[in-house]
């Protein structure tokens, strides 16, 4: 039987994403058993991180200064917001290298289901951003799942409502995909958004 601290450590490891009881009680005897020092930096990082790391006043994602390095940067375009849903996705679009646009991070997603609405992720401080007088177009990048698409939905209204030009993200064929391979939802939404080749 595992000692009550074991199921202590256990318990808190599944608060984790995507993990269970028997992956957080094989963590739990791995960082016991094998890596006592790796649970040290663990423990050190983890405190660390909640003691210095707060969200950023003006686009809402993690950081440890007043403005993250995105917002504080004097080389990106500030007429430009691009609205993501977790951090996680800001670093996927800046590892594009295709947007020099400015951010602003919901953390979260319209989802009655899980009680969030307009109101739990606070779109009247994304409002007051987009309305600063010196945005002219945000692009919505919400993920493409029901719940993205209802908030990309919400938002777009919202933002349309005060003259506000909003553009949203394509969906298609991945690049170096091939079509056989391509769910049909995908492929059909390619072909809905497709665009005339320019001419040469």
């Amino acid at each position: 039987m595992p000692t009550s601290s074991i199921v202590e450590l256990t318990e808190a490891l599944r608060c984790l994403p995507g993990v269970g009881p028997k992956s957080a009680q094989r963590m739990a005897y791995h960082l016991l058993q094998h890596d006592r020092e790796g649970a040290q930096r663990l423990e050190k990082a983890l405190g660390r991180a909640l003691c210095v790391v707060h969200r950023c006043r003006r686009c809402n994602t993690w950081t440890e200064l007043e403005l993250c390095e995105c917002c504080a940067s004097p080389h990106r375009d500030s007429s430009l917001l691009c609205v993501v849903e977790t951090p996680v996705d800001l670093n996927m679009m800046e590892q594009t290298h295709a947007y020099n646009g400015l951010y602003y991070v919901l953390m979260g997603r319209i989802s009655p289901l899980d009680g969030l609405g307009a109101r739990q992720l606070g779109l009247e401080a994304l409002l007051s951003r987009a309305l600063d007088g010196v945005v002219k177009e945000v692009v919505l990048a919400t993920n493409f799942t029901n719940e993205g698409e209802a908030t990309a939905h919400y938002l777009s209204e919202m933002l349309k409502a005060h003259a506000i030009s909003v553009t949203r993200i394509a969906r298609g064929v991945p690049v170096g995909g091939e079509l056989e391979f391509v769910d049909s939802g995908t492929l059909a939404q390619a072909l809905r958004e497709r665009r005339r080749l320019v001419e040469i």
